[in-house]
């Protein structure tokens, strides 16, 4: 789970993992989230945050907030998405994140430019260690933002699917129209 780290870990430089959560959803924000593990970090339960039940997830979370050296999180709003797309936008905050680490960045598969380095993985979330950890924060905070716009709008179920094209979802954005929380770029066939 570490291979991509080792060779940096083994010179003493440290690398910065970098996932996000909410790319395919309709509604709610993206969260983009970098973590910089500590040399030859390991933990038995770090991996995808999809193969992960929310219990697993919610203790790696916590032990990541308390082992990690640095984590950086950029949360970019239905409304930001809509003004470059979500591709866009999501190499757009693993930039800036990338730029405050200012360590090399292992993503997990997208391309970005960066003058510290960084390789692109693909299914890097279950490869590297440091992008399950940053994969693990960004859902976690992501599901706990849609736990509160449930709150604010419960007419959408947010709580249950977190924005994502679930069939209740697309028949409340018919019965309700949009919140501020959809992301108007998405489109989806409503007879569907």
């Amino acid at each position: 789970m570490n291979k991509f780290e080792i060779p940096y870990w083994k010179v003493n430089q440290l690398v910065i993992g970098i996932d996000e959560a909410g790319r395919g959803p309709m509604a709610g924000p993206l969260v983009v989230c970098g973590v910089v593990l500590p040399l030859h970090y390991s933990h038995p339960l770090i991996n995808d945050s999809k193969k992960l039940t929310s219990k697993q997830r919610e203790h790696c979370y916590k032990d990541i907030k308390k082992d990690a050296l640095l984590i950086v999180v950029e949360v970019v709003s239905a409304k930001d998405i809509d003004k470059v797309n979500i591709y866009k936008a999501t190499q757009q905050a693993m930039e800036k994140i990338i730029h405050t680490a200012q360590v090399f960045a292992l993503i997990d598969a997208m391309p970005v430019h960066s003058d510290g380095g960084s390789l692109s993985i693909i299914k890097g979330d279950q490869q590297s260690i440091s992008i399950a950890a940053a994969s693990i924060i960004a859902k976690v905070m992501r599901d706990k933002i849609m736990e509160i716009a449930d709150e604010i709008y419960p007419q959408y179920g947010f709580k249950k699917h977190k924005g994502y094209p679930t069939k209740a979802h697309k028949a409340a954005m018919i019965e309700y129209g949009l919140s501020p929380l959809h992301r108007r770029s998405f489109h989806f066939k409503s007879s569907s």
